[in-house]
């Protein structure tokens, strides 16, 4: 059986980003569930539909070539004035283009959240829910995998914490089964 290829996407540009860190401790944490690649969003410009379709920077075609390429993606977000990144919100705006063309269209989606905060950054998970619904792609229904006070979690650049770690790998799992899942049907289709 092939292993399957997750994307992850963290909404945080920063050097010591927390949002990073948790995708790193969960490459390490998945051994052969599979295999997890971290795109960074360093590169995307802001979403102009000027520049869309057959304009589209290299980076973008990068970020929807990794996207479609990938079995499903997971997004993680810290929280920015109750919501989310505007890094993330920008890349989901490129993914989501053009209009009916969307690389996210169908893809399973597990969306997290980590603050420093003790709510975890709940409200920004809400507002990635919304947008991608709105895509539609399929996002894994859930309890919402919140990582709070993520600072104290996190050592040489990954997530440390079994706990946050546990839970946030039992959201991949159910990630992977609904990738297994959507390839039951097209395979019966």
């Amino acid at each position: 059986m092939t292993q399957l290829s997750l994307l992850g996407l963290s909404g945080s540009l920063r050097r010591a980003s927390n949002s990073t860190a948790v995708l790193r401790g969960l490459q390490d944490a998945l051994g052969f569930r599979a295999a997890l690649d971290i795109f960074p969003l360093h590169g995307i410009p802001l979403y102009n539909e000027d520049d869309d379709a057959e304009h589209a920077p290299e980076s973008v075609r990068a970020l929807r070539s990794a996207i479609e390429a990938s079995d499903g993606v997971i997004m993680i977000s810290p929280e920015y004035n109750h919501g989310m990144s505007g890094v993330l919100k920008n890349a989901l705006d490129w993914a989501s283009r053009p209009y009916g063309v969307s690389a996210l269209k169908g893809k399973p989606v597990l969306t997290m959240t980590a603050s420093p905060a003790f709510t975890g950054g709940v409200r920004a998970q809400q507002q990635m829910n919304e947008t991608l619904a709105s895509i539609p792609t399929r996002p894994v229904f859930r309890p919402q995998i919140v990582i709070a006070g993520v600072h104290e979690k996190v050592r040489d650049g990954r997530l440390i914490d079994e706990a946050a770690i546990g839970f946030a790998v039992a959201g991949v799992d159910d990630l992977l089964e609904e990738i297994r899942a959507v390839r039951s049907v097209r395979k019966a289709a």
